[in-house]
């Protein structure tokens, strides 16, 4: 009997898990780490962490599944997706990675507009620059760290780092190399053009692959350090977001994945690049072979939670701090929230804005603000619904939610009837790991190919329709909507002042 295992690079933890030839997942371990903010809206991590923690993470899942590393039939990698990791010529890092949520290049963005022209950078990559990607974060090393940058000959993205350590080789998925914005999306590789004008080595970038390719094999020592047999095949895999939604069988058009961990995703799939045209969505490769997908991403979603929990209430748990805010009523007498705690990316591509509650009064309780928060998240996902509809893809028949935040009835409720649309559960939890040991299962050949493998395992648990609250919430959307505008300018403002 083969087994598969995917193993998700994360901003906070590694997991690997192990599933059956059947999709059931057999034991999940999981190895946790910080990262650094040297500065205010900078976040690092150093790859190291992603390695250790990957090695514990084999290493425990193994003897708690009992599995014989022989039988373990491909691996599948999948990870937080934007980061740069840059490596000399003999594979050493030359500094902490630069996280998908770190908001330092805004001037690099403009020199990458300025270098192309918007709207050719958008009609080859299908993105605008956003300082969250990795083109822009490659520029700032340039302008800032030449030194470092001198020395770079290899760039590689997080779960691809740790690739490189697990089989020796550099490569990398369509997904996530389209997250570079480095990458002509119609072509599904590396574009000569946008290398060009940035003046980027393309010998530094890492081979393409579909995410159930094999990239290579795991070596002699990285078998000794993982406890997995030398010579298991490593499949492509893909970025978190495209990972996740073959784990939640989001594969097919008028599927769109809902995740709500740390950042909140709006996932749909496509059977062609789908580009709007201002860039405010994100056009990538998907994971599943010649097919794409439309995405909308705010930076603080689940995190927005934590963020309120850890400030107001830390040693609360989440059950605890939810239940009273079930008692309040839909609108919460009045309070809004802006959920950009860490800048914004869908649909105010702005580094500088900020969080905010707004019509706080002597009335509003600690329940009122936990709900506010809900509610706001809530909101600022919808936005991507309704930039999807306005850029003409209508066609959205079930809305798949999963991640940390889906685990909570009260706020799986809030968002069918904000989203005004039925909310379903499946009975895969794991995500994008999940996904990743999908990917490698469909690559060892136990599945034609991905649509069939998630139809084959991914089954709806649970549905949430919209309730009373619904038409209520689509009156007070139109007033959230107003919020960012009216206070854009006091954020840039703010910026001046603490920079």
């Amino acid at each position: 009997m083969a087994f598969f295992m995917g193993i998700d690079v994360s901003t906070t933890a590694t997991k690997a898990l192990i599933i059956d030839p059947d999709g059931e997942v057999v034991a999940v371990a999981s190895s946790e780490y910080a990262y650094e903010t040297p500065r205010p809206m900078w976040a690092e991590q150093h790859p190291y962490l992603w390695w250790t923690a990957t090695v514990d993470s084999i290493r425990r899942v193994l003897a708690e599944s009992g599995v014989d590393p022989a039988d373990i039939g491909g691996v599948g990698l999948t990870g937080q997706m934007h980061g740069l990791v840059l490596l000399d010529e003999r594979g050493e890092v030359l500094r902490p990675a630069i996280l998908w949520n770190d908001q330092r290049t805004a001037a690099e963005c403009d020199e990458i507009r300025a270098r192309l022209g918007k709207d050719r950078l958008i009609q080859i990559t299908g993105n605008d620059a956003l300082a969250g990607f990795t083109a822009p974060k490659i520029l700032w090393v340039r302008n800032h760290e030449p030194e470092i940058f001198r020395r770079v000959r290899h760039i590689l993205l997080p779960k691809d780092y740790v690739r490189y350590r697990l089989t020796g080789e550099f490569a990398t998925d369509k997904a996530d190399g389209a997250g570079t914005i480095l990458f002509d999306l119609r072509k599904r590789d590396w574009s000569a053009e946008v290398l060009n004008a940035l003046e980027i080595d393309p010998e530094w970038l890492p081979p393409t692959f579909e995410g159930p390719q094999i990239t290579g094999r795991v070596t002699p020592d990285a078998a000794e350090e993982t406890g997995l047999r030398a010579g298991t095949p490593v499949v492509a895999g893909g970025g978190d977001q495209s990972a996740q939604a073959v784990g939640v069988g989001a594969v097919e058009p008028g599927v769109v994945a809902l995740t709500l961990g740390t950042s909140g995703v709006v996932f749909a799939s496509t059977q062609e690049p789908f580009i709007e045209p201002q860039g405010r969505l994100h056009s990538f490769c998907h994971a599943v072979p010649g097919r794409w997908h439309l995405m909308g991403v705010m930076l603080s979603a689940g995190g927005s939670l934590r963020w309120y929990r850890d400030t107001v209430a830390p040693v609360t748990d989440f059950d605890t701090l939810l239940r009273p805010a079930g008692e309040v009523s839909p609108g919460c007498e009045g309070l809004l929230f802006l959920p950009y705690l860490t800048g914004e990316r869908t649909p105010y591509p702005d580094p500088l804005a900020r969080g905010a509650f707004v019509g706080l009064t002597v009335r509003h309780t600690l329940a009122h603000m936990t709900r506010a928060v809900l509610e706001g998240v809530a909101f600022g996902l919808r936005d991507s619904f309704e930039l999807m509809k306005e850029s003409g893809l209508t066609e959205i028949t079930q809305v798949r939610a999963s991640g940390g935040g889906a685990r909570s009835a009260l706020w799986r409720q809030i968002l069918a009837d904000v989203l005004g649309a039925e909310l379903v559960t499946v009975n895969t939890t794991e995500g994008a790991a999940y996904g990743a040991a999908l990917l490698a299962a469909v690559g060892a050949g136990v599945f034609p190919d991905v649509p069939s493998a998630c139809s084959a395992v991914i089954r709806i648990t649970g549905r949430t329709v919209p309730g009373p609250a619904a038409r209520f919430y689509n009156e007070m959307y139109p007033l959230y909507r107003k919020l960012y505008p009216a206070l854009q300018p006091a954020f840039q403002e703010i910026a001046r002042l603490i920079a």
